[in-house]
């Protein structure tokens, strides 16, 4: 197999069910159930983002062993909770695959622009992209043939996977990991922006590229880019912290399933302990925990701040010294426990076009630094700091930036204005 078609190396998913016995593991896969009902139905193309270390290249990798046909997925996914559902073996590895990790594709594209000779037509990471899984595909002894007759070059993916599709009578399910990365990654480059949602757009908007495709799932951390208010891809249903639908207990720990972890003999921690320290994200409804940090304080048998490190902190300060509307006071006053209320309408969902201050919290939302609970008006959000972890986070960078002393001055001034 592979490295994009059905590939099977380094599986987190896989390598989680193989030590279950020995590490934290917690059974999500009934959210496979949900992903095979949409199969080549008209809503079949789902965006799932969420903070970093909240379990998503995890669910993508599950989703991948399930529906591969390079994997065996009675050696994984027998025993667990999806094995009980009637269907269970209805969608087992009966799909080619096609696996995207931007990241994976973002190193690579590195290491071929270091290099003397070129490929025709493969001038930037998107180019690159489309590349590598025409390459992919061409390598497939199913596929070659195909491609052969209609001679697809290097280039046109949309053109090369519906010569297969139509000569094969085949779809394809396709999953994106990091699906935002040229809009994190390569924030200030907007033609290569623009030119990646393209891409997508043909894949994912056209009729034909939808034909292509029994399913389609990306995940990452920003929500689906928005052009003059619109979705880039609207044909998506998309769940993401400012509007996070029905899978909520999908990405996090949940209160039962922390409970769980802790009546292990080996967790030292106490629950409580961690309800304090992680929980607090209330999506739709259910408190969720981060489990990254719950897996690292129950490995370690310590409570304290595992959050993501200095380049998220980096952008955090960014925002914040961005200064709109007295900003850093709010930032103060939700260290100290306030809420503050905000819009996410006119939210970009990107890392560049910040135009005010309620950019500046829809966007800390989806990188996590703030939690985010529903108003009655859909766009109006309610932020807070959702636990003791991110609050620590925040302190620490309050305390190196010296806000807080500049803060307690203000309002020193204030008072004594007020008194005079």
């Amino acid at each position: 197999m592979g490295s994009i078609l059905n590939p099977t190396m380094e599986n987190s998913f896989e390598t989680l069910v193989n030590f279950k016995d020995k590490d934290i593991f917690v059974d999500k896969t009934d959210f496979i159930e949900k992903m095979s009902a949409k199969i080549n139905a008209d809503k079949r193309f789902f965006a799932v983002t969420r903070p970093r270390r909240f379990g998503k290249t995890v669910t993508a990798h599950m989703l991948l062993a399930y529906y591969s046909k390079g994997y065996i997925g009675t050696k994984i996914f027998d025993g667990l909770h999806i094995a009980d559902k009637d269907n269970y073996a209805e969608h087992l590895n009966k799909y080619d695959v096609i696996y995207i990790d931007m990241n994976t594709i973002d190193g690579l594209f590195d290491g071929y622009s270091g290099q003397k000779q070129k490929v025709e037509g493969v001038n930037d990471l998107v180019d690159y992209f489309e590349y590598s899984v025409i390459k992919d595909l061409k390598s497939s002894n199913e596929f070659s043939k195909c491609l052969e007759k209609h001679q697809i070059g290097n280039m046109g993916l949309l053109e090369t996977l519906l010569a297969i599709t139509q000569d094969l009578n085949t779809r394809f399910i396709f999953i994106m990991d990091e699906w935002d990365l040229v809009y994190r990654e390569y924030r200030d480059d907007e033609v290569l922006q623009k030119k990646f949602i393209k891409l997508l757009k043909n894949l994912f908007k056209s009729d034909g590229g939808k034909a292509c495709f029994a399913l389609a799932y990306l995940t990452g951390i920003l929500p689906i880019k928005k052009y003059n208010s619109q979705s880039a891809l609207n044909g998506f249903d998309e769940y993401n912290m400012l509007s996070p639908g029905d899978y909520a207990p999908y990405f996090g720990f949940t209160e039962d399933e922390v409970a769980n972890i802790v009546k292990s003999p080996n967790c030292k921690v106490s629950h409580h302990d961690l309800k304090s320290w992680y929980e607090g994200y209330k999506i739709k409804g259910v408190d969720i925990y981060n489990p990254n940090s719950v897996c690292k304080a129950v490995t370690r048998n310590e409570c304290i701040s595992y959050w993501s490190g200095t380049s998220s902190n980096e952008e955090f300060v960014r925002l914040i010294n961005m200064d709109f509307d007295g900003i850093k006071e709010d930032i103060i006053n939700l260290i100290e426990g306030d809420e503050v209320t905000f819009s996410c309408a006119n939210f970009q969902n990107d890392m560049v076009t910040i135009k005010d201050k309620n950019d500046v919290f829809s966007l800390l939302v989806c990188l996590g630094y703030l939690g985010c609970a529903e108003t009655k008006n859909q766009y109006r959000k309610v932020a807070y700091v959702p636990n003791a972890e991110i609050k620590a986070v925040l302190m620490d960078i309050v305390r190196e930036q010296n806000w807080y002393e500049r803060m307690e001055t203000i309002r020193r001034s204030e008072n004594l204005l007020k008194a005079i």
